[in-house]
């Protein structure tokens, strides 16, 4: 990765950098329990196959976490349940 000098960073590159990142992140995803809007997530996970995603609803002190699956993935062929 190349290194980032301090123009880089006042040029506002990390500022658009960031914003793209957060563009892409699920928005307003409503809460399991109480169906009020969660900006975004607390904290998001890659995975093999997509990601996993924590959300924390301060209306309702809940926590969950959803997961998103590539349509691009192989999920392999076995049984999906026991």
């Amino acid at each position: 990765m190349a290194r980032m000098s301090s123009a880089d960073l006042s040029n506002g590159f990390l500022r658009s950098t960031l914003a793209a990142f957060v563009a892409e992140l699920p928005h307003n995803n409503p809460c399991a329990q109480c169906g009020k809007p969660i900006a975004l997530p607390e904290w998001v996970e890659s995975r093999e196959n997509g990601a996993a995603y924590l959300w924390y609803c301060s209306a309702c002190d809940y926590h969950f976490e959803a997961f998103a699956f590539s349509p691009d993935a192989d999920y392999g062929h076995g049984a999906l349940a026991a």
